[in-house]
């Protein structure tokens, strides 16, 4: 019989046998891999949202383009995700903002609110437009995508307060803020903006449009909270050595 050495060396063979046996199905046959949470095979390639990636020439491209154009001739691709879209009109903050206003899961209702907004932007500036004199056009802004990215950046605070316990007493400390936790504090306090101090009578567009043209231009309550928060994070820089120790 095989002592205890014997019999370890002859599992690990039978191991390595059976690995490298999975190893030639895979290859052989890519479709029967199992993918967890994914209903696609390692066979299907994902999908080019980019429309300016098929405007090319095959001169244009390089090698490896030109091996992933071959490869998606003859194989399949994923389908597109529902929030992915490849028009020139999608834009990406107004796509977050949305979400961020969606309640219920009702996204439709989300967009159709966001898309009346923007109208109420358009209009309101285009009437501001017509009546100013001709040297006062060249300073008026009419494309609203540009007035809600300035509105929104005109909202984001530079530094924030975190509450920091030393010695069993709370400072609030102010910390730098990454980029996505001060664009998700705009579209919070914009939205909260309009869904609470805002008139019973008055339709969410009206107050937001509003609020954005008035953040545009660097007033308006959204801002003014913002520049409270640096108020409050200068009085406090004493404290700022507590981040680290």
């Amino acid at each position: 019989g095989l002592t205890g050495k014997g019999k370890m060396v002859a599992y690990m063979e039978q191991v390595g046998r059976l690995r490298l046996f999975v190893q030639t199905l895979r290859i052989a046959f890519p479709g029967l891999t199992q993918v967890r949470w994914s209903r696609y095979s390692p066979v299907y390639l994902e999908p080019e949202i980019n429309k300016g990636y098929y405007r090319k020439s095959q001169e244009e491209l390089t090698e490896e383009e030109r091996t992933e154009r071959e490869l998606k001739a003859v194989r399949p691709i994923k389908a597109a995700p529902s929030n992915v879209t490849s028009s020139v009109f999608d834009d990406p903050l107004v796509s977050k903002f949305t979400n961020k206003l969606m309640k219920g899961g009702n996204k439709i209702l989300a967009r159709s609110l966001m898309h009346q907004t923007l109208e109420q932007i358009k209009r309101k500036q285009l009437e501001k437009y017509y009546k100013a004199s001709e040297e006062e056009q060249a300073s008026i802004e009419c494309n609203p995508y540009t007035i809600f990215h300035g509105a929104l950046k005109n909202c984001e605070p530079i530094i924030g307060l975190v509450p920091i316990t030393r010695s069993g007493i709370r400072y609030q400390v102010p910390v730098p803020l990454p980029d996505s936790r001060r664009c998700f504090l705009a579209m919070k306090w914009l939205i909260t903006e309009c869904r609470e101090n805002k008139h019973r009578c008055t339709f969410l567009p009206e107050k937001l449009s509003q609020e954005l043209l008035e953040a545009f231009h660097g007033q308006g309550s959204v801002v003014k909270k913002k520049q409270e928060i640096h108020k409050m994070a200068e009085a406090n820089r004493a404290f700022a050595h507590f981040r680290w120790w």
